[in-house]
């Protein structure tokens, strides 16, 4: 095990719940940090809130909600329908700049607490388009927070090059897919575990763990 700090950037969803239970085998020490950004469901906050609680992590909430006041999207925004993004145009739950202020701030608080190490879940294999998830955006933020900050931290993202089905492998591995399932939010209607089944993201989280769940069972392992 590490012996450094971490941080995780934490939303209560499957991906980053994955991502601290894997910094937990990783650091001896790790901290959450949730925003408020007055994201549509509250409850995505509480469960959060309430997972890390059972992991025995400290969990700190930034006030982010100026972000709401610059961009409307489904994602703050209960009059505006979810809906998926096209070749033209990027899907309607797009918050503009919002990994990019979410490790911003994420790496200041790392600094303040001694953290070196900031572990986020965004996925460039099974996003939704978003600009913000990609790779090459979270290697050039980091580069530029060390050279703002004179600073030498360093963004962590385990799940860069998953699958979805692959990200509920990495939780089984780490003996928690139940709880993965059942804890965690992901759902566009604000509903825990399989969610509504309906929206964008439940569907890609279900088809994830319908392929999982078959390979495994193909697979012959227990």
């Amino acid at each position: 095990m590490k012996q450094d700090k971490a941080v995780v950037v934490f939303s209560g969803g499957q991906d980053s719940t994955t991502c601290l239970l894997w910094a937990l085998t990783q650091y001896q020490e790790v901290y959450t940090v949730t925003f408020d950004y007055g994201q549509r469901h509250i409850e995505e906050i509480t469960c959060a809130e309430e997972i890390a609680k059972e992991l025995n992590v400290p969990f700190k909430v930034l006030d982010m909600k100026l972000i709401n006041q610059l961009a409307a999207n489904a994602l703050t925004r209960s009059d505006i329908a979810v809906t998926e993004g096209t070749s033209e145009e990027l899907p309607s739950t797009f918050v503009p700049g919002r990994n990019h202020l979410f490790l911003s701030f994420a790496a200041v608080y790392a600094q303040s607490i001694g953290a070196r190490h900031i572990i986020t879940g965004v996925c460039e294999t099974d996003f939704s388009g978003y600009p913000d998830c990609r790779d090459v955006f979270v290697k050039a933020l980091n580069v530029s927070i060390n050279l703002a900050m004179d600073s030498s931290l360093e963004f962590q993202t385990p799940l860069m090059w998953l699958n979805k089905a692959e990200t509920w492998k990495m939780a089984d591995d780490l003996d928690a897919l139940d709880f993965v399932r059942t804890r965690t939010l992901t759902c566009y209607e604000g509903i825990r575990g399989d969610g509504c089944g309906k929206c964008p993201s439940c569907v890609l989280r279900q088809n994830g763990l319908t392929t999982y769940l078959e390979e495994k069972q193909g697979s012959g392992a227990k």
